[in-house]
């Protein structure tokens, strides 16, 4: 098996779909699969090796996450044609995955895509929703040659089936327990940021309109000053919240590795207004660190929480919901104690390996359909 990977966000950038795309490379490196990455560039220093290819790129303005790079097609053809792949994986629908779209069809190798972001639902908070039908019209042509499309919830599979796609699969996230657990002692974080307030409130994520974000600014307002509201992130919105917050919101910027884990594990409880989550990692996240969490009752999420069992769900923009249900959850301990157990029980069945286990199964199964086609 070789694999060929396409994808216009790719690590060390930070987000959901980087994230789990270089967690799929070093899944296939250390099963020894052959694989080659073409991938933009994110900063400078990036350099291509024998199995990433970067290409440079400018960001998209609907989605910084996501790069429109410029790819150079001679470089791209002649690698395929070294590495002679098995099956092409197209990540995403931009400038690279456009151009792993064309050679798979080119050069009549078998390709498998994956759905990552809601983008037409982005396309509201920028004013831009008359450009929805021709969105879906893209993508519809884009995914339709696909043996497989990968999306990563239920919630995101009945969406698109909704919308006339077919040959959906779901390729589910996982979360590492090792790193994301419960700590009993918080006191190290709390120093670290000055807290004295009894209780914190955390979100992790970007800071961007269609995550809905300046919902936590205006329930700190409104509720009492005895929550530390954490803003872990960056992004567009970061200079305009920061302007609008009250003294108790502290904003970390980005943080990753243990420095992330601590925050998750030394909140009270985890709120993740995004009404536009396709799964949504930071849940998961949250559940490993034993973090209940008040979340959006719409997207992927909604196929994590069960409500009232791990956290609880409320309507996107419902500010009067949002505060009863984080009040709720503050004032009553021993309920959300019980929520954070359910919650890391649950994130213990989330695991990476049977998850890309089952990835894996799903490529072989493309080729051998391929073989005996042509066999």
């Amino acid at each position: 098996m070789k694999i060929a990977l396409f994808t216009d966000t790719f690590a060390p950038e930070v987000n959901g779909v980087a994230h789990t795309l270089k967690r799929w490379v070093d899944f296939l490196e250390s099963h020894q699969v052959a694989y080659r990455v073409f991938a933009p560039e994110t900063r400078t220093e990036d350099v291509s090796t024998n199995c990433i290819y970067h290409f440079k790129s400018f960001r998209f303005f609907l989605y910084p996450e996501c790069r429109l790079a410029i790819p150079n097609t001679m470089t791209i053809r002649e690698q395929l044609e070294q590495f002679q792949p098995t099956l092409i994986h197209i990540a995403t629908p931009f400038n690279i995955g456009l151009c792993g779209l064309h050679y798979a069809k080119k050069m009549n190798i078998p390709f498998v895509a994956s759905y990552h972001t809601h983008f037409d639902q982005y396309l509201h908070y920028y004013n831009l929703d008359f450009l929805s039908p021709w969105l879906w019209r893209y993508m519809h042509w884009f995914h339709r040659s696909a043996e497989k499309i990968f999306v990563p919830s239920e919630e995101t599979l009945n969406e698109l089936q909704q919308r006339g796609f077919t040959n959906l699969h779901i390729w589910s996230r996982g979360v590492d327990c090792t790193i994301f657990y419960p700590k009993e002692d918080n006191r190290s974080f709390r120093q670290a940021y000055g807290i004295t307030e009894p209780y914190i409130v955390l979100y992790v994520g970007r800071l961007a309109r269609e995550k809905n974000v300046d919902l936590l600014i205006q329930l700190a307002k409104q509720m009492p000053s005895s929550i530390r509201w954490m803003i872990v992130g960056d992004g567009p919105l970061k200079a305009q919240l920061q302007q609008i917050a009250p003294s108790n919101v502290t904003f970390t910027g980005f943080l990753r590795g243990d420095a992330l884990a601590e925050a998750y594990a030394a909140a009270d409880v985890f709120a993740f207004p995004s009404p536009t989550e396709t799964f949504g990692n930071v849940v998961l996240e949250s559940f490993a660190s034993g973090t209940p969490v008040v979340c959006a009752n719409r997207g992927g999420v909604t196929t994590i929480v069960k409500e009232q069992q791990t956290g609880l769900l409320c309507p996107p923009h419902d500010l009067n919901t949002w505060r009863a249900a984080i009040e709720y959850m503050l004032k009553n301990e021993e309920k959300r104690k019980q929520m954070g157990k359910a919650a890391r029980e649950y994130a213990e069945t989330k695991d990476w390996n049977s998850i890309f286990t089952e990835l894996l199964s799903h490529y072989e199964q493309v080729m051998h359909k391929r073989e005996s086609r042509y066999a």
